[in-house]
């Protein structure tokens, strides 16, 4: 990967092409153990490596565990100090490119203040976990890790295997609804800032709330022939490319919302050096992602979907929220935007959150 391409030479242009993808600056680990409750091996001195504050309200552990493909995938654990008898769990997922690190570890350590044990993974092929090459996207495994992450936690003597629910943080809030329309031992679903990837790179590289700017059929068939065409350049040895091209200009309101993932992911407040975009390849089994397709298939089990009011993204919530079946609840934060419900923690609806799972675990 050349410095144009990524680590801290990453251009500007191509970074806020990056749908929620962060600047690399460290080499990628590998996921590691074996055992079904496997305790993944900790860095050298313990050193805390999240770009949020380490709670002293809850236990940390790190854990490993393989989903149906055989990939090894590797989890923060944060569980409540002085627990007692079989708890309920909540599994967490990162926006697109993130790692347990940052967004979801925080929601994960937050909720296991509030008395739940959960679980924040990095994604197949990213971050800490396996999976070769090194970050693609393959939007189909990044919906089972769910389910690994469900046969984990529903075979720990810990866990009460009926009481398991997920908070799916941007991205992953599609791929959790995904998830749980063909795994019914998802009991509750909440989603924040919810992304539909696949519907994200048709309307415009994941930056088009503004439906006059969507993109042309003959954009998106631009695009895809750009990632088309690298495929071959790979596959011919030639040097891999992230992001989401160049076939495609960002239009206003693109720009506006990728200005806003920089601040983010281009910035101290969340850098962390295994965030990494994901491969332009990927762009083809991105665009076929259709997450809502089966929304009915959730019900009888409650949805909530908290959004933003001034979110960019705001639309896709809104969206699930008229396709859903009941129970479900929109639930939009005054004043905030799409990234702001990442990491600030006085704008993140914990009450909600923990009310709703209170209710439904």
């Amino acid at each position: 990967m050349s410095a144009e391409q990524g680590g801290p030479g990453l251009q500007r242009r191509q970074l806020l092409k990056l749908t929620g993808a962060a600047v690399a600056t460290g080499t990628l680990a590998a996921a590691g153990g074996t055992a079904a409750h496997a305790e993944a091996k900790a860095r050298p001195g313990g050193k805390w490596d999240k770009t949020f504050p380490r709670s002293t309200k809850v236990d940390h552990k790190k854990v490993s565990f393989r989903n149906r493909y055989g990939i090894e995938l590797v989890a923060d654990m944060y569980s409540p100090k002085r627990r007692r008898g079989r708890s309920r769990a909540l599994i967490v997922g990162h926006p697109f490119g993130g790692v347990k690190e940052q967004t979801s570890g925080l929601y994960a350590q937050t909720m296991a203040e509030h008395g739940f044990i959960t679980l924040a993974f990095d994604a197949s092929y990213n971050g800490e976990s396996g999976g070769t090459p090194r970050h693609i996207a393959s939007l189909e495994t990044f919906v089972e890790d769910f389910s690994a992450a469900v046969d984990y936690l529903g075979t720990h003597p810990a866990i009460d295997r009926d009481r398991i629910g997920v908070i799916g943080v941007c991205a992953s809030g599609g791929f959790s609804l995904a998830a749980a329309q063909v795994d019914p031992r998802l009991k509750a679903v909440a989603t924040v800032s919810m992304y539909d990837m696949g519907r994200a790179y048709r309307d415009g590289q994941g930056y088009a709330p503004i439906p006059s700017e969507a993109n042309t059929l003959e954009e998106r068939q631009r695009a895809l022939a750009e990632a088309a065409k690298q495929r071959w350049a790979e596959f011919d040895g030639g040097e891999v490319r992230y992001g989401g091209g160049d076939a495609v200009p960002l239009k206003p309101s693109m720009q506006a919302a990728a200005d806003e993932f920089a601040e983010y992911y281009a910035t101290p407040r969340g850098q962390h050096p295994r965030s990494h975009p994901l491969s332009l390849t990927s762009l083809g089994a991105i665009t076929s992602f259709m997450p809502l397709a089966q929304l009915e298939m959730t019900a009888p089990r409650p949805l909530l979907l908290i959004a933003g009011q001034n979110a960019h993204s705001r639309y896709y919530s809104e969206d699930a929220y008229r396709q859903a079946p009941e129970p479900k609840e929109l639930h939009i934060v005054p004043g905030a935007g799409h990234v702001d419900l990442y990491d600030k923690v006085d704008l993140i609806p914990w009450n909600r959150l923990t009310g709703f799972f209170d209710e439904h675990l």
